[in-house]
């Protein structure tokens, strides 16, 4: 029996989310399913974090435990064959006993993607798609308003930690950048964890900057209070990317 650390990407657009559902519809059902085929036991996979229903990922992180005698490029392919077309196992490879793709994670960076105006088909799917112009020089003004160390209970969907959290609702968003000119704008958002819909919660944010309807000053008063208003939006999910999960 050994420990096996796993990379995948996947398209969330036909997936309830990253965890397991009763209607077996989930990312992680999708890939135990496979295990099952491949090792014939059931086994249990563990995730570096969830994902909502429609978020995307290019460096989702899991870890299981199997015994395989065959090597690690041998459990890739045979993990990847037969596998939905919109899961990619990118990487496999054994990890220490002690690895956890959750509890042994120093940080994540998210990407959330947005159009301004019209978009493709191809586009549309993978983007908010916003019709109206943003000032983006505002948008960068309020992202260094939230960089850095702070309650970002007001930026949590359950206004709250999840039990167990031994951070409670403060986090180090070590990054909030926007970059992009034209039609075409990406947020980053990189920090050491992030509460419930939080990535969404600073995109909507920084949009309602964007958009003339909050002013840096009020951002502030959100971190200090706690309390949020309805003029931070949950930005739609389908625009939002894992990119990668760090673990040094």
């Amino acid at each position: 029996m050994r420990r096996w650390k796993c990379v995948c990407a996947y398209d969330g657009t036909g997936f309830s989310g990253w965890q397991s559902q009763p209607k077996g519809d989930s990312v992680q059902d999708a890939i135990e399913a496979r295990l099952l085929e491949v090792l014939g036991v059931r086994t249990r996979i563990h995730a570096s974090g969830r994902t909502d229903a429609g978020v995307h990922a290019l460096g989702q992180v899991f870890h299981f435990d199997a015994s395989w005698r065959h090597g690690q490029e041998r459990l890739a392919a045979s993990l990847a064959h037969r596998l939905a077309r919109s899961i990619q196992i990118v990487s496999i490879r054994a990890a220490a006993p002690d690895f956890h793709a959750r509890f042994s994670a120093k940080g994540k960076t998210y990407e959330y993607r947005i159009r301004l105006g019209d978009a493709d088909p191809f586009t549309r799917p993978y983007a908010w798609v916003i019709p109206r112009p943003l000032d983006v020089g505002a948008m960068k003004a309020a992202a260094s308003v939230l960089e850095g160390r702070h309650d970002f209970k007001a930026f949590s969907a359950s206004n709250g930690a999840e039990p167990g959290d031994a951070a409670g609702t403060t986090r180090d968003l070590r990054r909030l950048e926007v970059r992009g000119t034209g039609r075409g704008l990406r947020i980053v958002a990189e920090a050491d964890g992030f509460l419930y819909k939080m990535v969404r919660s600073l995109v909507g944010a920084l949009v309602a900057a964007g958009e003339g309807r909050l002013a840096p000053g009020e951002l502030a008063a959100y971190l200090r209070t706690g309390v949020r208003t309805a003029t931070i939006q949950t930005a739609p999910p389908h625009g939002l990317f894992l990119l990668r999960v760090r673990y040094r």
